[in-house]
């Protein structure tokens, strides 16, 4: 049993039609996997008829009880949809997939017999298809061998294949003692040759059912090794990422020193790497993901799109999913917003905006309005106009001779608090700066562009209810536009579609992306008012158009995408449902106060950063070549949660979609890691 420990597989076993030998080819391989020491377990989640599941416990001789291995059973041999609708009996779902996980933590290798081919249809809406996907197992398909059998297989792999199952490979069951023919001999090659599907090999006809004849018979008839070995990309994935690839955001000396980790997979809230290792994803993969990796709805939406245009230009075209997705985002956005303008990062979003707001005002006679204000620790992208209101000097000060001039004020966050005064005092006393500002250059100023409610970049700085709302009545005062860059903070990230609902700000143009799309492709969107739509309506010979745009504006896939993860939030009411997770966020939080070298934790919403400090009184910041904020999500990664850093920050932004128990994991091992290492480091 020495292999035993090594190994935690799990396989799903389908047929290209009923009546091919899955239960046969089941039997044969869970028995030779037994032969090599491995603790094999068995399930077949719907049986209508017979008594396959009986018979793989009898023979397999494993001690899982009938109702485990065969959680539904009907008595008339029908497809399970009609079996099952005619004794009134439902299969739930998440039954199924619950037993699996117990059978699977169990045994070594579990084996999972699906009912006949894989569109079958379990219950209403519902295939054996999606229970493959739902279970997250690699598949072997089984074939009988003849006439047909290239058609049926074909059929049965590329559906797997289209909905991003992982086909191990196809076995086949010889159904008869007579000699082969021509079809018998050669259509296994030719299926591997049209498929590029590995043929596992062929269970030859067993005229008793016993364990001494199937391993006598079987023992080379089947490729165990091939089945078992895994499917992990290789080892020069890592090489190739060294030698080709320069990461954003990343000092590449230090990167060359380091063990790359590469995510070859993802499904709900976790990440796989190409070792097989799965992680939980902390950061939403930079703040994108909303439902979960792998939505099979957005997913469905995206190949359907593929169906039918993958990609047709909005330059002089219009196309149906940019039309529609526009009609969802002006009802969700906040009052006024009329008009959308599509472009694929939140920094294109934004220099879209900028742009916008400069030429409203060149276009209707206004020339002297050319200013953009911006605050202090601010963050709007890394193209050059947005990083030219960045408030943040590390991603600026290299590029200041290539960038335009704007008018930075104090941002209202400000950290450690001056003694005497609450947070929301000292926010709308720093804001004092912004308002003389306005007031002696609102005839320059075309815009104010600000991140509402949280300074992500900066550190996750929160700004007090009440000082959005101040910002907006001042631009409004003091006719200035206002741009609400949601890039960030939109799409459910603080508690409401978007963080200027908090205090009901309706902006004159909004910047989005990231969350847009649920995490799937690059898309954003500049919306603005009927007003500064109307400013670039002239004629033709003025000149006066809007020249910006780009090559993938308004994608169709992109778009399709757009609109599945709004539909996903109405239907699955994402928002009605996010509060409980965020009061066990802010109650996780509440602990982290309590280390010694952490100095402060700031939230809103699903948003969080936990910043690390040498010492809290007199409150001093690690060095920034210490790396202590990059150092604890190195060794987070060991522990299985992917977190990243903005220096000493530990960022927390899973997707909204995360449960409660990964939730209070990932907090767990955040928690025990931090501790850990500013424990090793007393300064």
């Amino acid at each position: 049993m020495g292999q035993s420990a090594k190994i935690k597989k799990i396989f799903f076993i389908t047929g290209t039609d009923t009546g091919v030998g899955k239960t046969m080819f089941t039997l044969t391989l869970g028995i030779l996997l037994q032969e090599k020491g491995f603790d094999v377990g068995v399930m077949k989640p719907v049986q209508c008829g017979g008594s396959d599941s009986a018979f793989l416990k009898k023979h397999l001789g494993v001690d899982d009880s009938l109702e485990k291995i065969n959680p539904y059973f009907a008595l008339e041999p029908l497809s399970p949809y009609l079996a099952f609708k005619r004794c009134r009996k439902e299969i739930r779902v998440e039954k199924i997939i619950d037993v699996a996980n117990e059978l699977r933590a169990r045994h070594d290798v579990l084996l999972i017999e699906g009912a006949g081919g894989v569109l079958v249809p379990i219950k209403k809406g519902y295939l054996v298809a999606d229970l493959i996907r739902d279970l997250d197992c690699e598949v072997i398909v089984v074939s009988r061998l003849g006439l047909g059998t290239i058609n049926h297989s074909l059929l049965t792999i590329n559906q797997l294949k289209g909905q991003g199952s992982r086909v191990k490979g196809i076995g086949f069951n010889c159904l008869h003692s007579g000699k082969m023919g021509i079809a018998e001999e050669t259509n296994p090659a030719a299926i591997k040759e049209l498929t590029g599907v590995a043929v596992l090999g062929t269970i030859p006809f067993l005229k008793e059912i016993s364990r001494r004849e199937i391993v006598k018979k079987c023992a080379g008839a089947l490729d165990v090794k091939k089945i078992l070995e895994s499917g992990a990309a290789p080892l020069s994935y890592e090489e190739w990422d060294k030698k080709y690839i320069w990461h954003p955001f990343t000092q590449m000396q230090d990167w060359q020193k380091e063990e790359p980790l590469i995510i070859e997979e993802a499904r709900g809230s976790y990440l796989k790497d190409t070792k097989g290792r799965w992680y939980i994803d902390g950061v939403s993969s930079l703040w994108v993901n909303v439902h979960g990796h792998r939505k099979r709805a957005i997913d469905d939406a995206i190949k359907n799109q593929i169906d039918k245009v993958s990609h047709s230009t909005l330059l002089g075209l219009g196309n149906t999913p940019s039309v529609e997705l526009a009609k969802e985002l002006v009802s969700i956005a906040p009052k006024g917003l009329q008009k959308v303008f599509y472009s694929d990062s939140g920094s294109t979003a934004v220099e879209i905006a900028l742009k916008i707001a400069y030429q409203y005002w060149q276009n209707i006679g206004r020339a002297q309005k050319r200013n953009i204000v911006h605050f202090e620790h601010s963050y709007h992208g890394d193209t050059l106009g947005s990083v030219s209101v960045g408030g943040i000097d590390l991603f600026q000060k290299v590029y200041r001779d290539l960038i335009f001039k704007a008018i930075k004020v104090d941002s209202p966050y400000g950290f450690p608090i001056l003694k005497g005064m609450s947070r929301a005092e000292y926010a709308f006393a720093r804001l004092k700066n912004f308002e003389n500002v306005l007031a002696k250059k609102n005839k320059t100023i075309a815009a104010v562009i600000v991140e509402p409610l949280v300074q992500a970049a900066a550190g996750i700085l929160v700004w007090p209810m009440g000082i959005l709302k101040r910002v907006a009545e001042l631009c409004r005062q003091y006719d200035c536009l206002l741009i609400a860059d949601e890039v960030a903070t939109g799409f459910g990230r603080t508690g409401k579609m978007f963080a200027c609902k908090h205090e009901k700000v309706s902006p004159d143009i909004l910047c989005l992306a990231k969350g847009l799309t649920g995490g799937y492709l690059p898309l954003a969107a500049t919306l603005t008012t009927q007003r500064i739509f109307d400013g670039f309506l002239f004629p033709y010979k003025d000149q006066k158009t809007f020249f910006h745009g780009h090559t993938y504006t308004g994608n169709p896939l992109a778009c399709a995408a757009a609109l599945a993860n709004l539909k996903v939030f109405e239907k699955e009411k994402t928002l009605y449902n996010l509060p409980p997770k965020i009061r066990l966020l802010t109650d996780e939080l509440r602990r982290f106060r309590r280390l010694a070298h952490v100095g402060d934790v700031r939230q809103k919403g699903f948003m969080a950063g936990i910043e690390l400090v040498r010492t809290k009184d007199p409150y001093e910041h690690y060095p920034w070549e210490e790396k202590m904020g990059a150092r604890v999500c190195q060794e987070l990664r060991k522990h299985g949660v992917i977190l990243r850093p903005l220096g000493n920050v530990i960022v927390l932004m899973p997707p909204l979609a995360i449960k409660q128990n990964e939730l209070k994991r990932m907090s767990d091992i955040t928690y025990r890691i931090i501790e850990k290492i500013t424990k090793r480091d007393k300064g």
